[in-house]
């Protein structure tokens, strides 16, 4: 018996269709860990108003420190990365909630952990923006220079500034002058599943890190260019991690 080729055409349709429908892969639930961000001087932790010493000797007093997480990834044992939903955190040592921070994850048990250490380019060009990257946070300039992405200030007594004051504000999104930088953390290997991952981030390598800087010959840096991409060089290495849980 022979049948149109309408017929023919939409049995073979139909059942392809069936075949593609039972094949579709599931896609994997995301679950919620939480970084923890815990800020140190060397081994102590960081207490602003508390005088302390630098890694050069230097007796200075934190006031303020706050810096933006950005663009976050995920890479899985086999190395597979996965790149998280666009977010921005402003971590602020003045506000002890803003170091924790809660992200979605695909359900597997992390072997590295990564992110933008400031604001990529593509948001500092976007205009006005809302919640933690609101003007309004002291954590940008001009829509010329755009985001701040450290900040770091507080006293020192060799400092030559007013009030011996020293205060860095890191930023420059521009080719070449760009101070925002990738971080990754490699984590260890666990036998459970990660709830929760801490990380401590040390000023001391503000000071000491890719070059020096000191307080007394430097004091003051507020705007991109080539100081600020020391600075960033140096803080890059600022993360590491405490312990996963």
């Amino acid at each position: 018996m022979r049948y149109p080729v309408f017929i023919i055409y939409f049995v073979l349709l139909t059942v392809t269709g069936f075949h593609f429908t039972q094949r579709e892969p599931s896609v994997t639930p995301a679950r919620k860990i939480r970084l923890v961000f815990h800020h140190q001087v060397g081994k102590e932790p960081l207490e602003p108003g508390v005088l302390v010493q630098n890694i050069l000797g230097d007796s200075i007093t934190i006031e303020k420190f706050k810096y933006y997480i950005s663009n976050l990834t995920v890479t899985d044992r086999a190395g597979k990365e996965f790149r998280l939903t666009p977010q921005y955190f402003l971590i602020d040592e003045a506000d002890p909630a803003s170091k924790t921070i809660t992200i979605s994850i695909p359900d597997a048990n992390p072997a590295r952990i990564g992110f933008l250490l400031g604001v990529d380019s593509a948001r500092n060009v976007s205009g006005i923006q809302t919640g933690v990257l609101d003007p309004l946070k002291g954590m940008f300039w001009t829509w010329n220079s755009g985001y701040i992405m450290a900040k770091l200030e507080g006293t020192a007594a060799i400092s030559p500034s007013p009030g011996n004051r020293f205060t860095y504000h890191i930023g420059g999104f521009r080719f070449g002058m760009n101070a925002a930088r990738k971080i990754l953390l490699d984590l260890p290997q666990t036998g459970f599943m990660v709830q929760e991952i801490n990380i401590n981030a040390d000023i001391n390598q503000w000071f000491k890190g890719a070059s020096q800087i000191n307080i007394a010959e430097t004091p003051v840096c507020h705007s991109p260019g080539a100081l600020a991409m020391r600075f960033a060089d140096n803080y890059q290495n600022m993360f590491s991690i405490h312990s996963i849980r």
